[in-house]
Parts: C-alpha cells; structure tokens; sequence
C-alpha cells in the first residue's frame, strides 16, 4: 500500500471550515427544537432557505492538481458521494447535535449502521456480548454473519445487571443493548453499563431508535456510541431507509472509513427526507408518547389483555429507570408489547390458542396497518413470533420473551379514541 493510501484509509485530516460552518452556532446553547429545525446546513453561495438535495454522484475539481489534492488527503472535500454528499452531511451534522455527539456516521438502513458497527470495532476472537432483547435481524447478523468470522457472540438478559457483570471476558470489546428493545421495550440500565464497559475497557453501544434523542440520549448517560435506524421515527413517515451512528470523532472516523470501504452509503435524498423529518421530532414524540400512555392503560384493564409491556405504567419494573434515563417527561415511547389470552371470554370461541388468538386481534382492525415498519405517523401491528422473529429458534424466542400470544404495537398519530377502538374490535370479540 502507498503511503497515500494508508493516508486515504485514515483520513485524519481537519475538516475545511466550510464542512464545519454552520447556519446556526452550536455554541450559543440552543434547545433542542431550535437545533431540530436548523443544525447541521450549511448554505451555499445561492443563499437558499430551505436544505437543498444534492443528487450528483460525483464532484468537480479546479485542476488536477486540486483532484489529486483531494484524493490524496491533503486537502479535505467532497471525492464521492459514496464517500460524502453535502445532504447526507447535513444530517449527519443535525443529528450529532441532538445526540450531544461530536459526529455521526450515515448509512443506507439500520442493520447497516449494526454492521458497520461491527466492522469497524470487531475483530476475529473478539467477543460480542449482547442482550437477549434485540431485533431478529441482529441477532441473525450476529450469529449467522460475525461468528462464521470468528466473532464470539453471547447474550445476557439486557435487565439483569449481575449477568451482564458475569459475561464479560477477557476479550470481550462490545457491549451492545436495544433501550428500549424490540419488541418488549424493556430498559437497560445505561449508566451501569457505561462503568461496566469503562471498568474492562470495552465499548457500549446503545441501538436508541425506539426512544430517539428527543427521549434519551445514551451518550449523555456513559454510552459510548449511539446507533440508529433512521427509518423509523427519525424519518416519521415510513418514507425510506437509512441508519446512522453517533459518538466521538475517532470512533466515528472508524466507522466512516467502513462506510466509504463498504459502500454502506444514504442516498442524498433519503438523507434529505430524515432531515426534515428531525425538524419535528420532538413535536411528534411527545404526541406518540401521549397517546401511548392513553393506550397502555386500556390494554392493561382490558379482560382478554394477560400482560402489558410498557414501562410507562406505574407497575413496570424499569418504570423508575426509564423516568431516570428519558428526560422528557411523561415520555416512555410509543412502542408496547401485549399478550392476549388464549381462553376465550365467550362461548362462540373455544379452545383458541394464544397465536390465533393474537392473530384474531391483529385481523380485527379496520384502521392500522398490520406492517412490521414502526415509528410511523400510522399506527401498526405485527405478531413478532411470525414475522419480525420467525427466523429465530423456538428457543432463542423463548428467551427473547417473544411468545406466540405477543403483539407488537407502534402506537402513532391519529385520534386516540380511534386507535382504542380499533384494538378493542378483536380484543372485544375473542
């Protein structure tokens, strides 16, 4: 490798002040509203307003001396867009300042944010000990994918602090948690975390996407890197794909460089829809959280409902933690899981068992949208076991907490009454 490659792969070179000016000073301390709506732009020499897209897969240089420039590293710019894209970059910029990171790292969806992770600060015989509560697809890319090379992965309860404490090895290098988690939206506890990992010199990271920063900001409370996917409530809308991570400039550097290698990139446009979705972020959250705490205590009361997953609910056992990680208040997300029961509450139904009781439940509404997507302005159910967890052993679902009575709901935006009634159509009738 020539020397300016091995300059290329580190890329360490300051930023031009022209990547770094931006339309509102960070410095001046404003609320996180303020920053949703203007952080991150910088505005060409056209003076537009608004965020411009910028769809071009490819720069123009002054001379050849100023593309090899580029290339080598002396001078820092815009080479590729699948290396940087002036849209991607503002919301790589917006989205570091909501998370109180020094930068973010976009990609093309979640997992690739997981995988570029993984990549960036895993090695073979290293170890990855992750929680029990994740995304299916995580632990699939885990197992199937990391393991087949030579990553050691294992899994603890993501509540259980002694056993996180317990697993930690010699060569463990990450600890990674969903908190909340997919699909039971349970609570880590992030600042035990934090002095485990510090303690033994390992990295937490923390999947934020189910609480976002207008909820919890991870690194604030001792994670060291933040991932999301960005398809979910950052976008708001169900729109498009992408991923992001969050933390330092040095660990972010590592995960660019994988990004840039790996070709794991955000289109501009998709990069410019989450941009204006981070606009009303905060708004929309506090609207999600309201209606979702309206709903939980109806599932909780309702007859045919056995156990609610929400830590918004006073008996909760993380209740007290999540008021202590989430600084908003009243906001414990909008993601729950429920079980139904498998008897039936009448005679017309008899010996249903707990998957087609769930199933008549999710059959039964009329108005959301029986989708695996969350984080959306609609409101959607799934049934974990048969999709979003199907391809998990009955043994792996069984310790995830994924039962065949358990549905997940993303509660969203429309009239509360109307997402009460809906679920009540199948509840009512089983």
């Amino acid at each position: 490798m020539s020397q300016s490659q091995a300059h290329d792969e580190s890329n360490s070179n300051p930023l031009d002040p022209n990547w770094r000016n931006d339309a509102l000073d960070l410095d001046l301390d404003y609320g996180m509203q303020t920053i949703a709506v203007r952080a991150g732009q910088h505005r060409t020499d056209e003076g537009e307003h608004a965020e411009p897209i910028f769809t071009t897969s490819s720069y123009v240089y002054t001379s050849a001396s100023d593309a090899a420039a580029h290339f080598n590293g002396t001078k820092t710019g815009n080479v590729y867009s699948r290396h940087t894209n002036p849209s991607v970059r503002t919301f790589e910029r917006r989205l570091a300042a909501l998370e109180n990171g020094e930068r973010a790292v976009a990609t093309a969806s979640g997992m690739g944010a997981i995988l570029t992770m993984c990549l960036a600060y895993l090695k073979a015989g290293d170890h990855l000990l992750a929680a029990n509560q994740l995304f299916g697809s995580s632990i699939g890319l885990f197992n199937n994918y990391m393991a087949k090379f030579g990553i050691e992965v294992s899994y603890v309860d993501c509540f259980d602090n002694d056993a996180w404490a317990s697993a930690i090895r010699p060569n463990t290098k990450v600890i990674y948690c969903e908190s909340p988690s997919n699909p039971l939206a349970q609570i880590c506890d992030i600042g035990y975390l934090s002095q485990l990992c510090k303690a033994n010199d390992v990295l937490l990271v923390v999947d934020n996407c189910f609480a976002t920063p207008a909820l919890q900001r991870p690194l604030d409370l001792g994670a060291d890197v933040v991932i999301h996917s960005a398809t979910k409530y950052l976008d708001g809308q169900g729109r498009v794909l992408g991923g992001a991570l969050v933390g330092s400039d040095k660990l972010m550097q590592a995960a660019f460089t994988v990004v840039r290698s790996g070709g794991i990139s955000m289109s501009p446009f998709n990069a410019w829809v989450f941009t204006k979705g981070l606009e009303t972020l905060k708004l929309r959250m506090q609207a999600h959280c309201a209606n979702a705490n309206q709903v939980a205590e109806f599932l909780v009361n309702h007859p045919n409902v056995s156990k609610v997953h929400f830590s918004g609910l006073l008996d909760h056992p993380s209740h007290e933690l999540t008021k202590r990680q989430h600084h908003m208040k009243n906001g414990y997300g909008a993601i729950m899981g429920f079980e139904v029961k498998a008897s039936a509450a009448n005679n017309h139904v008899n010996d249903r068992d707990t998957k087609e009781a769930a199933w008549h439940v999710i059959d039964s509404t009329q108005m959301v949208s029986i989708t695996n997507n969350l984080g959306d302005a609609k409101t959607t159910v799934t049934h974990p076991a048969t999709t979003t967890h199907f391809r998990l052993t009955p043994e792996a679902r069984a310790e995830a907490g994924v039962k065949d009575g358990l549905i997940r709901l993303s509660v969203g935006l429309e009239d509360v009454e109307d997402i009460i009634k809906d679920l009540a159509r199948g509840l009512d009738s089983l």
